[in-house]
């Protein structure tokens, strides 16, 4: 089963940014898809099982940025 979990992240202001939290998460198993935006701070992380939201927080922080589930 497949599950898009949406969050607000506080902190991008590029691709760069982008980038960063794209390779972080995509570390994270289960992960089947990333959509990251810096202009709007939306990401939504695609999975193919269940995946403890804490990991895609501390994935988030890892790169340098805070996150909310919206």
């Amino acid at each position: 089963m497949t599950t898009t979990t949406e969050y607000q992240v506080t902190g991008m202001s590029c691709g760069h940014c982008e980038t960063a939290i794209r390779t972080e998460i995509s570390e994270i198993p289960g992960v089947t898809d990333i959509d990251v935006s810096a202009a709007t701070g939306r990401l939504a992380v695609t999975t193919d099982k269940p995946v403890d939201e804490t990991a895609v927080l501390a994935a988030v922080d890892e790169a340098g940025y805070a996150a909310v589930r919206s």
